[in-house]
């Protein structure tokens, strides 16, 4: 279904633009064969612990949040602690999904305007756009830090239609984890499910109109 009068399309950063997984398998044959399970649940974890500490209104940064995910992680799946640092340096140069910088470069020729909305730090955003070489594609990057409560929390989506001026109507929302595209889709973005793995959509109240495999797909909508 086409998406009608856009001024702005926000991604998420973590499972949209960037690969959570990679940093594990990069060094998945240290790891052994349940690297993955190990990673997702890394994940699992980091996300959790981001809304037990906005619910307990305790909040600490993105980057200790991985960490602390990360130390549970390697406990419960018994991963060498040598590891520890090097999965870190890894997850602050996620692998970029390979359509990102031609999605991001069409949008521009749109003259459509582009940020990243994002739990993570500004420091680690801008050296993952960086090190992927998108940072100019960006025309902001906004970073939950400024307010100090994670998403799916509204004030989280309220801070692109501050910066930019616009109606929630007037944002493209991107995101591959459902949770986000519900939180986003109640504030009023109009949202895109990157639907890599053929997930299923959580009952939470809100449903996408537009659901997509990757990125690239994006174009034909807006």
């Amino acid at each position: 279904m086409k998406i009608e009068n856009i001024k702005v399309c926000a991604f998420d950063a973590y499972g949209t633009c960037f690969d959570v997984n990679s940093a594990a398998e990069n060094v998945a044959p240290k790891i052994g064969e349940n690297w993955l399970a190990f990673s997702n649940t890394w994940r699992t974890s980091q996300l959790e612990y981001t809304w037990l500490r906005s619910l307990m209104k305790k909040h600490v940064n993105f980057w200790k949040i991985t960490e602390d995910s990360l130390d549970y992680a390697m406990t419960l799946h018994k991963i060498n602690k040598a590891l520890r640092n090097e999965l870190l340096d890894l997850y602050k140069t996620l692998s970029p999904y390979p359509e990102l910088k031609e999605c991001l470069t069409k949008l521009k020729n749109k003259k459509i305007k582009t940020c990243i909305l994002s739990n993570g730090t500004p420091e680690l955003l801008n050296h993952l756009v960086s090190n992927a070489g998108v940072k100019n594609l960006f025309d902001k990057i906004l970073s939950i830090e400024k307010i100090k409560i994670y998403k799916p929390d509204p004030a989280v989506y309220e801070m692109t239609t501050k910066k930019f001026s616009c109606l929630p109507s007037e944002v493209c929302f991107m995101s591959a984890n459902n949770w986000d595209i519900v939180g986003g889709g109640v504030y009023g973005y109009q949202c895109v499910w990157v639907n890599r793995n053929n997930k299923i959509f959580d009952n939470l109240g809100y449903h996408p109109k537009n659901i997509i495999k990757n990125l690239k797909e994006l174009i034909n909508l807006v």
